[in-house]
C-alpha cells in the first residue's frame, strides 16, 4: 500500500512581501497567502503563524515546515543565531529569530535556507533542474542571489553564498558608477531592479525595450553567468526573478554575451547542449520561490521519518 504524500507548509520570506503554502506539491496545494513583509517583523510573523493554525485546524496535520529566507541568515545549527536574519538592512528584521518563531507555533521537523536556496531546490524536484545534480538558480530582482546546487545538495559554507555581490569585468562601455551601498558596481548594484530604478529615473517595467541600459544589464549578468560556469560548472542556470519576468527577451543578449565572454575556452554545446537548453527561465515561473519552501518542508519530513521496511 502506498502511503499518501504528507501535508506540509512552506513560508519564503521575500524583502517586499511572504508567500506561505500548504499542500503537498505544486499539483496538490491546500491554500496560499500573500502578505506584505513590512518592518514589523513580530507583526509578520505572527500574521503567518496564525495562517498555519488556521491551514492545520482546516486541513489536518502539518508534518514538517520549509522556511526560505531573504538574508543573510545565519545556517549554523551549532550558532546562537541559528535561524536569525542577521545583518539585513531592511528596517525592523536585523537579528529577527525567523526559525525559533515560527516552529514553536508548530513544533514540527524544518528545514531553513536562503530564498533562492529553497528556490533552487525546488526547481530540481519540480522544475527546470529536474534530474540534475549541479545547477544554479539566479534571482534577478530587487537584489540579485544565486543559489547553488551541487552534488545534490545546497553550498553552504561558512554562511551561503553571496553571488550578487561578485565584482565584473565592466562593459568598457559604461562608466555608471553603480547603485550598491558597499561595493558600488557589484553584479547586484549594475543588475538589479533596484540598480535599473537608480540608473533610469524609472521603474525597470518603464525603461524602453531599446534603452541602452538593456544592453548593460545584460552584460553584467553574463558576466555573473562566466563566474558561476567557471566556478561550480552547472549543468543548468536557472535565470528568475521579477526583472526576468518582466524582460524575458533579455535571455537572448545574456546567452550571446555568455558564449562571447568565454570565448571558446569551454566548449558549452558539447558539454551541456545548445546555449537555449543551458540557461533557461524557471520550469516553475514566479512560483519557484514558494515552491522551493514547501520542497524544504518535503526534505525536513523526509530527513525525519525512518525509511518503510519491507
Amino acid at each position: 500500500m502506498i502511503e499518501p504524500e504528507p501535508l506540509v507548509c512552506g513560508i519564503e520570506l521575500g524583502g517586499s512581501k511572504c508567500v506561505g503554502s500548504v499542500g503537498t506539491g505544486p499539483d496538490d496545494l491546500r491554500g496560499r497567502i500573500t502578505i506584505p513583509t513590512g518592518r514589523d517583523a513580530a507583526a509578520t510573523l505572527q500574521r503567518i503563524v496564525a495562517q498555519m493554525l488556521d491551514w492545520q485546524s482546516v486541513h489536518g496535520p502539518i508534518a514538517a515546515l520549509g522556511i526560505a529566507s531573504f538574508g543573510p541568515v545565519d545556517l549554523s545549527p551549532p550558532s546562537r543565531t541559528y535561524g536569525h536574519i542577521t545583518t539585513t538592512p531592511k528596517p525592523g528584521w536585523r537579528f529577527v529569530d525567523v526559525v525559533g518563531t515560527l516552529t514553536r507555533a508548530l513544533s514540527v521537523p524544518t528545514r531553513f535556507d536562503t530564498d533562492v536556496n529553497g528556490a533552487a531546490v525546488g526547481e530540481g524536484r519540480w522544475g527546470a533542474a529536474r534530474g540534475l545534480e549541479d545547477f544554479a538558480y539566479v534571482t534577478v530582482g530587487t537584489g540579485i542571489g544565486v543559489g547553488l546546487v551541487v552534488n545534490g545538495r545546497p553550498v553552504h559554507g561558512f554562511g551561503h553564498p553571496e553571488l550578487g555581490h561578485v565584482r565584473l569585468a565592466r562593459d568598457r562601455t559604461d562608466a555608471w558608477p553603480g547603485s550598491c551601498e558597499l561595493h558600488g558596481d557589484c553584479v547586484e548594484g549594475l543588475a538589479s531592479a533596484t540598480a535599473i530604478a537608480a540608473r533610469a529615473g524609472v521603474a525597470p517595467d518603464q525603461v524602453p525595450a531599446d534603452s541602452e541600459i538593456w544592453h548593460h544589464v545584460a552584460h553584467a549578468l553574463a558576466q555573473l553567468l562566466h563566474t558561476l560556469v567557471l566556478a561550480t560548472a552547472p549543468r543548468r542556470i536557472i535565470l528568475g526573478g521579477g526583472v526576468l519576468q518582466s524582460r524575458p527577451e533579455l535571455l537572448v543578449p545574456v546567452r550571446a554575451m555568455l558564449l562571447e565572454s568565454l570565448n571558446g575556452y569551454l566548449d558549452l554545446d558539447a558539454l551541456v547542449g545548445p546555449i537555449d537548453d543551458y540557461v533557461v527561465t524557471p520550469g516553475l515561473g514566479p512560483l519557484a520561490g514558494p515552491m522551493g519552501a514547501l520542497a524544504l518542508a518535503v526534505d525536513a519530513h523526509r530527513a525525519h521519518t525512518p525509511p518503510a521496511t519491507g
